[in-house]
Formats: C-alpha cells, structure tokens, sequence
C-alpha cells in the first residue's frame, strides 16, 4: 500500500517540490507528489468514517433531499478548509529545524492515532444558518471541520509533504469519498460497516507514519 512505500522520511519531509515541474531534473518528483496525494487521501478517508462531519452529511442529506447539492457544498468547504490547513502546515515546516519538525510530526500523528480511536457522538453535529442546502452545508461544514481531527491531520501532513496543492486535493477527495457513502447509501448501510475495526486500521495507519518519521529522524542522527 502507498502509506509505507516510503524509503526515506527525512528526504522526503524537506523537499520543496513544484506541482508537476516541466524540467524537474529528480526523477523521482512525481513519485513524491503521488505519496503525498494518496497518503492525504487514505488518511483522512478513514479518520472521516463515523466522524462528526459524516454524521452532519447524513444529516443534511436527509434534510434537504438534494445529495448533489449537498456534495457540492461539502467539496467547497472542505477544499477552503483543507487548503487553509495544508498552508499552515507548510509555514510551519519553515519554523523549525527538520529534526525538531520530524519530532514534532511523529508525535503529532502518534496522538492522532489515539485520538481517532474515540468515536464522535451525534450530539456534537450541528446545522448552522436557515439558508438553501448549498449555503447550509457550505457554512456547517467549514465550522464544524474548525479543529477537527481531519483538519488537525491535513496540517500535520502539509507540514510533512510541504506540498499544499497535492495535500489538499488527497484530503479534499478523502472526505468526499467517505461523506458520498453517508449521502447516496445512507444510515442503514453505515451501520452495517465495523465503524471500530475503522477507527483501529485509520489508528494503525497514522502509528506507521509517527514510526516511520521515527526511523527517518535516527538514520539522520546516524
């Protein structure tokens, strides 16, 4: 799987790379924008099932009958969002030394790991504004994504991958997948899925990152 097809943490946390360069002279740039895209992706894929902003998409989706619309205002609020996040990610890769960023991250996606093992409750979903469906969704999405796990690991992996473009587009396409089962297939089919056998893989997934940063940051030190 992609999430560990990483040879080389350090290198790979402080490259600067420009999306899709014309005459990047490493061979492997692309590669690195791929990992970037599909980590961002995996990761907040499974941190958004059973999340509170899932919970929100059944929600509006039931309100207002209008899945396509609905979707449309989570893809706007999530890609301001994400991208909002991802950046100051990036800024944040620049404040620190690169064996203070590498710890830093490693601890950060360890107590993600812990975090997503408890699970929202339906009583933390709120509607915000009395508006159409799209400005509904648009508003109670980009508040209720303010501190939320998936924001907190899009900043995490934007300081990683220093790559705002590519985080942002793999988190975004996360969370759409994950709301678009909530939406089209709807309460019955979610309860049908092992929401903690979920959380324990999205656990185990951010632990393999925090471990292999760890890795990264020891052969540096070596």
């Amino acid at each position: 799987m992609a999430f560990i097809n990483e040879t080389d943490i350090g290198d790979l946390l402080n490259r600067r790379v420009v999306l899709f360069p014309n005459n990047d002279p490493r061979p492997n740039a692309r590669g690195v924008h791929m990992i970037a895209l599909i980590n961002s992706f995996l990761l907040v894929f499974v941190s958004e099932m059973g999340d509170k902003t899932q919970l929100l998409a059944l929600v509006l989706a039931a309100r207002f009958r209008k899945p396509w619309t609905v979707m449309a205002g989570i893809f706007v609020a999530t890609i301001l969002n994400h991208a909002l996040a991802a950046y100051v990610g990036l800024r944040i890769s620049d404040t620190f030394s690169e064996k203070t960023m590498m710890l830093i991250l490693a601890a950060s996606f360890f107590v993600f790991g812990l975090w997503i093992l408890v699970p929202d409750k339906e009583g933390e979903v709120k509607e915000t504004g009395h508006f159409g469906a799209f400005v509904t969704t648009v508003i109670s999405f980009f508040l209720a994504e303010m501190g939320d796990k998936t924001q907190l690991a899009t900043i995490a992996l934007g300081a990683k991958y220093t790559n705002t473009v590519m985080v942002t587009f793999g988190t975004t396409l996360g969370m759409m997948a994950s709301n678009a089962i909530a939406i089209f297939f709807g309460e019955k089919f979610l309860s049908r899925i092992p929401m903690q056998w979920v959380r324990r893989i999205a656990c185990a997934m951010f632990m393999i990152f925090s471990i292999l940063i760890l890795i990264g940051y020891f052969m540096r030190a070596n």
